[in-house]
């Protein structure tokens, strides 16, 4: 082995250590060199939470509310980003209108916590109601949802710092944009000042590992990913969760991070295919970090929980 070999196999290891000392998972594709990170000056620093699943029983609602507690006291976050799935379930058939309320009311109530916080979330396909009595009821679909978190519409966006970011709404036929709202994020991204480093969120992965083993990703991720290189001055990191698994993978420039799920393997224990307890599959329950840059660089640092 060579000296060189070896030097860059230590490095290695002191960075895998240095994630296992601190209980963070990094994206190591994002992350700057010490000297670089030092002269860089951060813009914001955003909580990214996704797949909360709030429901009754195994003590979920109080150990969701400890996991925000210990979000603000150790990360201290400008704001909050929710990836969707926020109640545990309204779209299967034989879910009913007291259920639905229920639900809600759980979310509502931990939203407490956040009182003094900015939450943008976009919806998750676990979200909606979709056996209202009739599509004139006002708890059907897509509009109940937007109404209960609080957001200006099922895709939307805002600008903090100097940092744009896009919520995304993958809701449609084969997990995808449906035609109206791709012709708005065309618009968004062209009258941006090129340069304007930008973040998008939706429930699905756009790419990445974890829908190759599980599937849930967006159908028109080709569409997508060369929108994204025509504005590649710009996109610099997409958000997601639904699989609750977590991968970090870097194309064209962009981050595309799939967070796992704060609910793991939905407040359950897990099953057989559990790598320990209230894993799905190799992936803990968690959170993520992000830093985001003045320069439009990102690191993305996912923390497992226990509670």
């Amino acid at each position: 082995m060579t000296q060189l070999k070896r030097r860059s196999l230590l490095k290695a290891a002191g960075l895998a250590l240095g994630a296992v000392a601190t209980g963070a998972v990094p994206a190591l594709a994002s992350s700057p060199d010490k000297q670089a990170k030092n002269a860089k000056k951060p813009a914001l620093t955003v909580a990214h939470i996704t797949d909360v699943h709030i429901r009754e029983g195994d003590d979920a609602p109080a150990r969701f509310k400890k996991c925000l507690n210990q979000i603000i006291a150790r990360h201290k976050p400008d704001f909050f980003l929710n990836g969707g799935d926020s109640i545990n379930d309204a779209s299967y058939d034989n879910v009913v209108h007291d259920q639905v309320i229920q639900q809600w009311g759980i979310w509502d109530d931990c939203m407490k916590s956040l009182d003094k916080y900015e939450l943008h979330s976009c919806i998750g396909n676990h979200d909606p109601w979709w056996k209202a009595p009739s599509k004139d009821h006002e708890m059907y679909g897509k509009d109940y949802v937007v109404k209960r978190l609080k957001i200006p519409n099922r895709y939307y966006s805002f600008t903090k710092k100097n940092w744009h970011f896009i919520i995304l709404d993958g809701n449609n036929k084969d997990i995808s944009l449906d035609p109206e709202q791709y012709e708005w994020l065309e618009k968004e991204l062209d009258k941006l000042p090129a340069g304007t480093p930008t973040l998008l969120m939706s429930h699905y992965p756009i790419l990445g590992t974890t829908q190759v083993l599980v599937g849930g990703g967006h159908s028109d991720c080709k569409k997508l990913k060369d929108l994204f290189y025509k504005h590649r001055d710009k996109v610099k990191v997409c958000l997601s969760g639904h699989n609750h698994l977590t991968d970090h993978t870097s194309y064209n420039g962009v981050l595309y991070c799939c967070n796992g799920a704060m609910s793991g393997f939905w407040w359950g224990k897990g099953d057989a295919e559990s790598a320990g307890p209230g894993y799905y599959l190799e992936t803990p329950p968690g959170y993520a970090m992000l830093k985001l840059y003045e320069d439009g660089t990102v690191e993305n640092d996912y923390y497992p929980h226990s509670l």
